[in-house]
């Protein structure tokens, strides 16, 4: 068995639409490193998407997931209840930076964390309108799509969508979209389209995955806070990709001052399990009527039994303290790569969850074909990287918070190396 003939297989047995980036095929994976079914090895900073900020295999989810295995598999939690959903429910409450008695539900994968979010904030309000942002990713489903603010690949030929569902402008210094625009945006909205008083919710990505990693504004969190508040509006901070220790805290949100009144999250929660969750404060948590909220999987034992490993590493790892420390390494070789690339034209991010912006030289239009080129010569040496952003010229570093130094030493060689020559 080698790469080329899996390749062939897959092209015959798997439809285009499921988009697969490499050429070839995972034999076994441990840590922050890929081996393939020929026996090459990868330098992992990719993770799965943000889901391995743990690692591959890290022992102790191992073992934990090990262990459920011999007790039981599956009972569906709304048939038959069992105590780790409890207590890990206990423990993302208590995690969580949103103030007041809170509640958690769990869910399969990132876009039902987001479908559901949207289900109770619409419960709780009434109100059936949306409001989120360009740029912004939030899932593949179809309520997700609605939300999600970029076309190609997401939402190209499958319209039309849910509707009540609006768009605004996410601030971008590099593309002078300041958050005075976002506001003035929604303003709009609420001339032309929308009353205040029909909008259920705003969601929003603390730092915007697939939108490239670009940042909230502090202002721009505390003016959302005081719309929702003015209008009875649920604010909702979509967390999937940037919880659990990638910013340098627990999750992103743990950076500002004001807090939303629902996160949802899932990626990294369970180290490669599917599993994901809504937390917010108790009263809207409890809007939907029993049966309401739910899934056959959702909350899967085995996968619960991971997120709660995942949750002790963090914690006696320090992996929120380890990611600044590898996102300041980060930083610097990138700055220093500015010298001699005049196509990269800004690194952003907090902590671990960093990303390198660029565009051509001359025109300063965003250039897709640079982050491509660096991508590509970069696997061509073993390091596994993800582009990103509206464009396609963002490159995003996603790699184990758990990476041993050495190797990490060595991924930043490479990156040197493709991004200067």
């Amino acid at each position: 068995m080698n790469n080329n003939e899996l390749q062939q297989r897959r092209l015959s047995a798997t439809p285009r639409g499921v988009g697969v980036m490499c050429d070839f095929y995972a034999a076994s994976a441990e840590n922050s490193t890929i081996t393939d079914v020929e026996g090459k090895t990868y330098i992992d900073f990719a993770a799965g998407i943000a889901v391995l900020n743990t690692g591959h295999r890290h022992p102790r989810l191992v073992k934990a997931m090990e262990q459920q295995l011999q007790a039981f598999t599956h009972t569906a939690y709304q048939i038959v209840p069992y105590e780790s959903y409890v207590s890990l429910a206990e423990k993302i409450n208590a995690a969580v930076p949103i103030p007041g008695p809170l509640k958690t539900a769990f869910f399969s994968t990132g876009a039902e964390a987001v479908e559901n979010a949207i289900k109770i904030a619409r419960a709780h309000t009434g109100r059936p309108g949306v409001i989120a942002f360009s740029g912004g990713f939030h899932g593949r489903t179809y309520m997700t799509m609605a939300l999600t603010g970029k076309v190609a690949p997401y939402k190209k030929g499958f319209g039309p969508f849910p509707g009540s569902v609006y768009h605004v402008p996410y601030p971008s210094e590099l593309h002078n979209i300041s958050t005075a625009d976002a506001l003035i945006a929604i303003e709009r909205l609420f001339k032309a389209d929308i009353d205040p008083s029909q909008v259920a919710a705003i969601i929003f990505e603390p730092v915007q995955g697939e939108g490239g990693f670009n940042v909230a504004p502090a202002e721009l969190i505390a003016a959302i806070r005081h719309l929702c508040d003015e209008h009875g509006m649920v604010m909702i901070a979509d967390e999937v990709q940037s919880g659990f220790a990638r910013t340098g805290k627990l999750f992103a949100m743990d950076h500002y001052v004001h807090q939303p009144d629902l996160m949802t999250m899932a990626k990294s929660l369970a180290g490669g399990m599917p599993l994901s969750g809504v937390v917010g404060k108790a009263e809207i948590m409890d809007a939907p009527s029993p049966g309401g909220l739910g899934g056959t999987y959702a909350g899967n034992p085995v996968a619960v039994a991971a997120a709660h490993a995942v949750l002790d590493v963090i914690d006696d790892e320090k992996l929120c303290q380890r990611a600044d420390v590898l996102g300041d390494r980060l930083r610097v070789a990138l700055v220093d790569c500015k010298e001699s690339c005049a196509e990269l034209v800004q690194v952003r991010g907090l902590g671990s969850m960093i990303a390198a912006e660029f565009c051509d030289a001359e025109t300063g239009a965003p250039s897709a074909i640079t982050a491509q080129r660096i991508q590509k010569r970069a696997l061509e040496q073993g390091l596994l990287l993800l582009t990103c952003g509206q464009y396609g010229n963002v490159i995003r570093f996603l790699y184990p918070l758990t990476i041993p130094d050495d190797q990490f030493d060595a991924a930043l060689n490479i990156l040197k190396s493709v991004i200067k020559s």
